[in-house]
């Protein structure tokens, strides 16, 4: 029955005119064999050798490491009956080969001892052919056939589910190519287009541009120097679809200008041929591989990741100088959370940072992103990623779903509120009998803590807020000359009415004692519940009315808990060294991720801690 179900000769047919249908062929797999890595091979992507059998011819195939998935799973055995969905026929030298990107385990039929006799493929021709098309289900896609000489030399078939002539009868795929590899063509969709740089060094000086290529096999980066980038880069537009021929070089990959997996890396010629594609409705799809916003805690500094979020915030553009280069660069934060109620600070830069412009509540998936440890746990986009908005992908709709559903109305922790494993700096959870044990050790360098506790007194002063320049980034304190009539000495300028911001002093306790912190705008607005203009409104109206509204709010403002991340720092006043804790910033507690942590400290006790709960 299983000899029955294999298509019988396809292997031939798949280098040679005629024969059985190769649109799918049915064969059984004869040896499975993991490839040793070359010495000195910095890749880490492990590679396997598959022989296959159509019981009249065997042949040695590679699995591209897209689809490594089917022998580390276990799905593939010696002896299993598979279908080939897309794979990519190649010669090279003398020796045919097969590259599989998807196939499938019939596993109705088991491991089979194998079937027939089957003998290599005859591989001494007269003529030699060409490496053909990719199959299956119009993988690159088909342009219409144009007349061929009569003269010219035969090449391999193209098999596609739906078989036409290519006017690029030599089409690769990605995970294919190789130094090794010469008269070729890919079908990519430009997924990244950096900017043009310029270098100058002792050898001279010249300009260069980089792009990324997707196709359904892999990604790869290719690179035009000077006359090739002055070419090239205006051809080149981000999502769209192209034909890049050789000539091209294809070397090994500068690892340290690029965040793909592959090993190989093109390099633009003068005579490499880059043609738009006519059509542009099968593009190669995007391709992620997600860390949920609430592992990141688990993942090590410096790595290079890809992360699905709901956009929260979007704050304003700011600048920052290199100091390594003295160059300016513009950076926007954004503020990302996902289903694990749990949010991140990500950084995007330069053009993309200026010219940001998605609503709020947009579902964003990032790819490319470089884990930072810096004030904890921060993402920040490299200049090779991609950002794309509302994704058509399971994962992005799995998520807008638990976002209508549940996530707005969520309170969300954030990983500047917990304490990582991770390298570099942290912030230590501390209590506040801790804190104050070890306030004699405080130094002029501030260190940081994060503390769990309650709002317990907010401090009734006059100052419970600052006049401050309406004019934004500024904050500097206003002077009022005459009613309505606001001078800022930093900008200048006059205001009718000032911004006012505040700065409270909040006393907070735990379990252990009580702590006094500074706090300014932000964390008041959050511990208030309104902005200090309204505040000092209803202040002004007590004094008016002889009311106390404003007190009623203050007290308002108490028994309320946060996580705090607080900045400790002695200072001096008046000739006396004096500790003094700054909030930089506050998170509401999110009560399931407590729980857990309470759990964990439990294990560690060896407490069955689901008997504490009343089933």
């Amino acid at each position: 029955m299983a000899e029955q179900a294999i298509t019988q000769g396809s292997i031939r047919s798949i280098f040679e005119p005629g024969g059985p249908s190769t649109d799918q062929p049915v064969m059984q797999c004869v040896q499975i064999k993991t490839m040793e890595p070359k010495a000195g091979d910095s890749n880490t992507v492990q590679r396997f050798r598959v022989v296959l059998s159509d019981v009249r011819n065997f042949i040695q195939t590679m699995i591209a490491t897209a689809a490594n998935d089917i022998v580390t799973s276990g799905k593939l055995k010696k002896g299993s009956i598979v279908r080939l969905i897309k794979y990519n026929p190649q010669q090279v030298k003398d020796k045919k080969i097969l590259i599989i990107m998807d196939m499938e385990v019939l596993e109705q039929y088991g491991e089979l001892d194998k079937i027939g006799n089957p003998e290599a493929l005859d591989t001494k021709e007269d003529i030699k052919p060409q490496p053909a098309a990719i199959s299956g289900k119009d993988f690159y896609g088909n342009k219409p056939a144009q007349p061929a000489p009569q003269q010219q030399q035969r090449s391999l078939p193209v098999h596609q589910s739906n078989p036409s002539t290519s006017t690029h009868p030599h089409l690769y795929p990605i995970e294919s190519l190789s130094p090794y590899a010469h008269k070729w063509t890919i079908r990519a969709r430009c997924t990244y287009k950096g900017e043009i740089k310029t270098w100058h060094n002792a050898r001279g000086e010249g300009k260069l541009f980089s792009v990324n290529l997707l196709d359904d096999t892999g990604e790869i980066r290719a690179t035009g120097f000077t006359e090739t980038c002055d070419r090239l880069f205006d051809v080149f537009q981000e999502g769209v679809v192209y034909y890049i021929s050789a000539p091209c070089k294809v070397i090994l990959a500068k690892k340290q200008f690029s965040n793909l997996s592959n090993e190989y890396e093109l390099q633009f010629e003068n005579g490499t041929e880059v043609e738009k594609a006519e059509d542009q409705e099968n593009k190669p799809q995007l391709r992620f591989n997600f860390t949920k916003i609430g592992d990141l805690n688990s993942v090590e500094k410096d790595t290079t990741i890809d992360t699905l979020g709901v956009l929260k915030e979007v704050g304003e553009v700011s600048t920052i100088t290199s100091k390594n280069t003295n160059k300016d660069f513009s950076k926007r934060e954004l503020l990302l959370a996902d289903d694990t109620q749990t949010s991140v600070r990500l950084t995007i830069w330069g053009n993309q940072a200026q010219s940001f412009d998605v609503p709020l509540e947009s579902i964003l998936a990032f790819k490319g992103v470089k884990v930072s440890d810096f004030g904890g746990r921060s993402l920040s986009l490299l200049s090779s990623g991609s950002m794309t908005v509302d994704p058509d992908i399971d994962d992005a709709h799995k998520l807008r779903g638990w976002f209508d559903a549940v996530g707005q109305n969520a309170q969300f922790s954030t990983h500047q509120s917990l304490s990582s494993g991770g390298g570099g700096r942290q912030d230590t959870t501390k209590l506040i009998s801790q804190i104050l044990e070890e306030e004699s050790y405080l130094e002029n360098t501030p260190t940081y803590f994060t503390v769990k506790a309650s709002v317990t007194y907010v401090k009734n002063s006059s100052t419970v807020a600052y006049p401050a320049c309406s004019k934004p980034n500024c904050n500097k304190k206003v002077i009022e000359e005459s009613s309505n009539n606001w001078w800022c000495e930093n900008c200048q300028a006059r205001f009718p009415a000032p911004q006012y911001r505040y700065i409270l002093s909040i006393n907070v306790s735990d379990h252990t004692g009580s702590l006094w912190l500074s706090c300014f705008d932000d964390s008041g607005q959050t511990i208030v519940g309104m902005p200090a203009n309204d505040l000092i409104a209803i202040q002004d109206q007590d004094a008016q009315n002889d009311t106390k509204n404003f007190l009623d709010v203050l007290n308002q403002a108490t028994c309320k808990m946060f996580n705090f991340r607080v900045k400790a720092k002695m200072e001096t006043y008046q000739d006396q060294p004096k500790p003094r804790y700054q909030v930089m910033n506050l998170y509401s507690l999110n009560y399931a991720q407590e729980a857990n942590k309470l759990a964990q400290i439990l294990k560690q006790y060896d407490v069955d801690s689901d008997s504490l709960f009343v089933q």
